[in-house]
């Protein structure tokens, strides 16, 4: 007996231990289904799930259980867990160059481009698997191919030909009617399936249309429920000669190269466009670049500088069916398209926003801002005030002097 006993008590003390280690991991599966769901649920934003907060207010729930500071300060050794925190969430996953690579999925949709890493897990799956290869790229893939070879084609064609009749009012009605009917299939060559929400809040005539960027593909998204006039750089190659064609049956907004560095140029030609009733609304991507449709950067103000009605639209995919994301530092064209055209569908909806003005006393800035969270609110979008720029550039020295003061600002205050 005494030299079984402190086995018994060994025992003991590990099955107790065991249990709490039970109790400690079903409370961490607990809490990670539920960040799963809360993420699945409201918005796939990433990895680590931010609560909305002010510093004020998650110090002091740090500081309930913890002993009040001594007299003349207002500082606590908890208050630096608040900061570790922060810094770690940063370092771990920031909230912009994350918006640069293509949103994480809570589950695998059969896609291999979702799962790299894709490692056997059973018989019945990975016959599926191939089974959706085989659909995808030796049934759906040539016939998407086929489709967006006739609408590029017709396009072309059929611009040109409206180009040489005279301006009369039917000119405009063929363009619109050829513009709208080639975007249609190409969509079909997408297998797009697009849901449209209030309608009666369409872009109209002598306003600018003003939308979230995700892809080039939003064009064609938009141009299925209407006709829009262009607005960008001038190119050459294929994408020139299809500019040049769509240019001789309806007055879109090309610039040179040389020409989009010229602000005031810009604005002019903008100005000149809108206040001819009888053009076509433009359509401007105001954040100038692609994100990964999990939420809205920041919008230029050159757009919201004109003084003329915006109609903001909202647009927003649904990642299970295929990624929509363009990231052009990764892809060229060509082989995004190729691969949107082996997804298995292209989902999506879009709201159109009832038209908004630029109020009493407001400049650019707080009309974009204004224009870019209601965007955001309505899409289910993330309101992000960084610059899309920082894609490809540097942070600039404001930023950072910005954010600097804002924490210094935080501890003035206590």
């Amino acid at each position: 007996r005494c030299v079984i006993a402190p086995f018994n008590s060994l025992i003991c003390s590990y099955i107790h231990n065991l249990k709490r280690y039970e109790q400690i991991l079903n409370q961490m599966i607990t809490f990670d289904c539920f960040v799963f769901t809360r993420v699945s649920c409201v918005c796939a934003s990433g990895l680590i799930q931010r609560e909305d907060g002010s510093m004020e207010k998650e110090l002091g729930e740090l500081r309930r259980s913890r002993p009040k500071p001594p007299v003349g300060g207002d500082f606590t050794l908890s208050d630096c867990f608040y900061f570790t925190r922060k810094g770690i969430e940063s370092i771990v996953e920031d909230e912009v160059t994350q918006r640069f690579s293509s949103e994480e999925l809570v589950s695998w949709n059969l896609l291999t481009r979702t799962n790299n890493d894709f490692q056997y897990i059973s018989l019945k799956l990975t016959l599926v698997y191939g089974l959706g290869i085989f659909v995808r790229y030796c049934i759906l893939a040539p016939l998407r191919i086929t489709l967006a070879c006739i609408g590029l084609t017709w396009l072309v064609i059929g611009t040109s030909a409206v180009g040489f009749l005279p301006n009369w009012r039917i000119k405009s009605w063929l363009s619109e009617w050829v513009h709208v009917m080639c975007y249609r299939i190409c969509a079909r060559g997408l297998s797009a399936a697009i849901r449209y929400h209030n309608r009666e809040n369409k872009p109209q005539k002598g306003g600018i249309c003003v939308a979230n960027h995700t892809s080039p593909i939003d064009i064609v998204i938009l141009c299925n429920d209407g006709c829009y006039a262009m607005v960008g750089q001038v190119h050459g190659g294929l994408m020139g000669v299809v500019q040049r064609a769509m240019e001789r049956s309806c007055p879109h907004v090309w610039f040179e190269r040389a020409e989009m560095k010229d602000r005031h140029l810009v604005t002019k030609r903008l100005k000149d466009h809108v206040n001819d009733k009888k053009k076509l609304p433009i359509l401007i991507f105001p954040e100038g670049t692609c994100i990964n449709n999990t939420s809205v950067m920041m919008f230029k103000k050159g757009s919201f500088e004109i003084g003329t009605t915006i109609y903001p639209v909202a647009i927003k995919y649904d990642p299970k069916f295929g990624d929509a994301f363009w990231n052009s530092s990764k892809y060229s064209m060509v082989s995004y398209l190729l691969r949107m055209m082996t997804s298995w569908a292209l989902v999506c909806n879009v709201w159109y926003l009832p038209a908004m003005h630029q109020q009493q006393g407001e400049d650019a800035v707080q009309f974009a801002n204004r224009v870019k969270s209601a965007i955001a609110h309505q899409g289910g979008l993330v309101d992000l005030q960084w610059d899309g720029g920082l894609k490809r550039a540097k942070v600039k020295e404001t930023f950072k002097e910005w954010e600097q003061k804002k924490i210094y600002l935080r501890f003035a205050r206590s």
